[in-house]
């Protein structure tokens, strides 16, 4: 009898949230079925980190504005469900499982009829390709588990039924991505990723699984399945890395020397700080840079990771190595003045630097495990401190400058980060131009991050821009209304069509050709005749002017209000009323006995809901305060970080509506998130609610921070 359990790990518990309780299955089945669930999360994890790539390169060579705005959209929709559609596909990927050995375990799960229409034949015929692909290539290996899924249960189970084959999990993928309204295009392309990221290794997940359950016992005596694509997937051989060290000062340039020479008196007051017991004793010799950076070498493969506990001191460490050293050399070392100078000096930039609350805290943990790293790059070449350039400072620059926008949202620049720091911690030894080499492949990828983005905030500055000429041109147009019909007795009917229609001709005029344009200034011409015509004309030569004035007029309001796609049965009721007001206007005191509908128009005319700047009516503030003045400084691409909310939200200012006194802030991916008035702003500032962050360049800030308060320390 196998072992049954009857509950998953906890991690996956905790992942898909409260669930029923699982069937009695085989303890071995439960790992098959979490190893394959983490396998599968990371594949979808790689897909979504690479759809926004895809999709954006798409809509960058899209030549119709159309085909670029669904693109776009497709991204923005990706983005805010990609957690749900991972939680989803592993929900119902858990359920399937559950249900192992069932006839259609689709069937269950809401599967699409895929015989009906053009785009669902599509979808099936692509689908279709990807699970004979698959088929072709691992259907050994995918016999092989139902084989063992078949005799662990006791029961026949056919390829189609098995939870882990590519029919299934392509089915997995369609039903959790129901949500996605995406056009055909867009979806085809997410199935393309599919295959691409998570059915084209799924042979390392059956491998797994047969291993698995051939080592508890389930059919060992099958033999193995053929390894596939076995030179794609060796590993590269470890890069040996030539050595730069021809003596104890070599990679040191005069100015950096010059430069690190000068702070010799501030950092006096620290040194016995590392190894203090050792530096204490007069006898003791200093090991050489060689030696050095071959005990440093060695800590860092001991570097804890950015979410373990963090005991790890480098002093202690290094005064522990120290005494080794001194034990089986038999002399007692110390380090060097110089050295421990310069150790000192960076352990001090790398405490500024995990203080400094403007880098997110994942991102502030994952630089804070290069401190060995770059203190090797210290020891071999000073000019890191007096050359901007220096690989290795650039690359800290460079993430600390695409992180300060990091909220959580998105893994891509974390996990990037990460495989930065585990391939400097693992291949550094004494060769910087591996920074270098790291350097190139993040400036690629910062790149393309930032013109993405920019693009994107480009169309949001757009939006905005064109939402503020909206409202300006609205305001006036109610202006140009107000300042006639205000306080007038006037027919009903005229002036509904000045409010309901005219206004929209002139919106129009104004937004297309602006206030100094002849469509404008016509439109306002025509409304000014249109209420002087139906004024009394008393005495024959009034109504014989407005005779010659009224086929000019009635021209110019057909004209101006074909533009405006009015109802057709309207406009001829319009212009019948109108003849009747014209009538009137000619006839003699007395003569017309009709009785107008005529009103007074008391208050402003407003045409829509009116637009206050962001942020509300907000009290007065001094202005010569300092938030108010820090807002009436900041300048485009600045970050701010918000705590008004639960989780703290950083946003950049995108766009300054000096018309309307908006500011407007979009998230690291170009989506506007919040807006203020420049007094909004600045109480949300004073009252803590927002800070600006400083996104200056990180070691240049760290190390003028470190050396101030050296001096003030020294001036003590």
């Amino acid at each position: 009898m196998h072992e049954e359990g009857k509950m998953g790990p906890l991690v996956a518990a905790i992942d898909r949230g409260v669930r029923t309780p699982l069937p009695c299955l085989p303890v071995v089945l439960l790992q098959v079925r979490d190893k394959a669930a983490l396998h599968l999360r990371q594949g979808l994890r790689a897909l979504f980190d690479n759809a926004d790539d895809t999709l954006f390169e798409m809509a960058d060579k899209a030549c119709a504005g159309d085909q670029q705005h669904l693109y776009f959209e497709a991204m923005r929709d990706l983005r805010l469900k990609r957690k749900s559609i991972e939680r989803a596909f592993l929900d119902i990927f858990h359920e399937t499982f559950s249900r192992i050995g069932q006839a259609d375990p689709l069937g269950a799960l809401g599967s699409i009829d895929l015989h009906v229409g053009k785009a669902q034949r599509e979808r099936t015929l692509a689908v279709g390709a990807m699970v004979e692909r698959v088929l072709a290539r691992d259907v050994f290996a995918l016999e092989q588990l139902g084989q063992r899924f078949a005799a662990l249960l006791e029961i026949p189970l056919d390829v189609r039924c098995n939870p882990l084959g590519p029919a299934c999990l392509c089915g997995y993928f369609l039903d959790a991505g129901r949500s996605l309204g995406v056009d055909l295009k867009v979806k085809l392309v997410l199935l393309k990723l599919f295959e691409r990221y998570v059915l084209r290794d799924v042979d390392l997940l059956y491998g797994e699984a047969n291993q698995l359950l051939a080592a508890a016992g389930v059919l060992g005596e099958l033999a193995p399945a053929p390894r596939r694509r076995a030179e794609d997937r060796g590993l590269a051989a470890r890069r040996t890395p030539a050595s730069l060290i021809a003596g104890e000062d070599i990679g040191a340039d005069s100015a950096g020397q010059a430069y690190f020479a000068s702070l010799e008196g501030l950092l006096a007051p620290v040194r016995g700080r590392l190894a203090p017991r050792l530096q204490s004793v007069s006898a003791a010799q200093p090991i050489g840079s060689t030696d050095l950076l071959r005990l440093l070498t060695h800590l860092q493969h001991y570097v804890p990771g950015p979410f373990e506990a963090d005991d790890f001191d480098l002093g202690q460490q290094l005064e522990q190595l120290l005494l080794r050293v001194s034990v089986r050399s038999g002399t007692r070392r110390r380090l060097a003045t110089a050295d421990e100078d310069m150790i000192n000096l960076v352990d001090l930039l790398f405490d500024h630097i995990q203080h400094d609350d403007n880098l997110p805290p994942p991102l502030r943990a994952l630089l804070g495990r290069l401190h060995i790293p770059l203190l090797k790059v210290a020891l071999l070449d000073k000019s890191l401190f007096s050359r901007a350039s220096h690989p290795a400072r650039r690359l800290l620059n460079e993430i600390a400058a695409m992180a300060i926008g990091w909220e959580g949202a998105g893994e891509g620049l974390q996990a990037r980060v990460e495989r930065i720091v585990l391939r400097l911690l693992s291949d550094f030894t004494d060769d910087a131009r591996l920074f270098a080499e790291v350097l190139e492949e993040f400036l690629l990828f910062s790149t393309e991050e930032r013109r993405r983005n920019e693009l994107l905030e480009q169309r949001t500055r757009d939006a905005e821009e064109g939402r503020a000429r909206t409202l300006q041109a609205r305001q006036q147009v109610q202006h140009a209304l107000n300042q006639r019909l205000r306080g007038r007795v006037l027919p009903r009917v005229v002036v509904q069509m000045l409010v309901d229609s005219w206004s929209q001709v002139l919106l129009l005029a104004w937004l297309k050709q602006g206030e100094a344009s002849a469509a404008w200034i016509d439109g306002l011409a025509t409304m000014d005749a249109l209420l002087a015509s139906i004024a009394p004309h008393p005495g024959p030569q009034a109504r014989q002017a407005l005779l010659e004035q009224v086929p000019g007029l009635l021209k110019a309001l057909r004209d101006g209000l074909a533009g405006v796609a009015l109802d057709s049965a309207a406009l001829r009721e319009f212009f019948l009323q109108l003849e009747r007001l014209h009538l009137r206007a000619c006839a003699e005191p007395g003569q017309w006995q009709d009785e107008a509908d005529d009103v007074r128009v008391e208050t402003d005319i407003v045409l829509a809901v009116a637009e206050e700047s962001a942020g509300g009516r907000a009290p007065v503030l001094d202005e010569h305060s300092p938030q108010l003045r820090q807002v009436q400084r900041l300048r485009l691409g600045t970050w701010i970080e918000l705590s008004d909310d639960d989780e703290p939200l950083r946003c950049k200012l995108v766009a300054r509506i000096d018309s309307s006194d908006r500011l407007v802030f979009a998230n690291r991916t170009g989506m506007k998130v919040r807006e203020w008035n420049s007094i909004g702003l600045a109480l949300a500032l004073h009252r803590g609610e927002a800070r600006v962050l400083d996104d200056g360049l990180l070691f240049e800030r760290a190390l003028d921070a470190v050396l101030d308060s050296l001096r003030i320390a020294q001036a003590r």
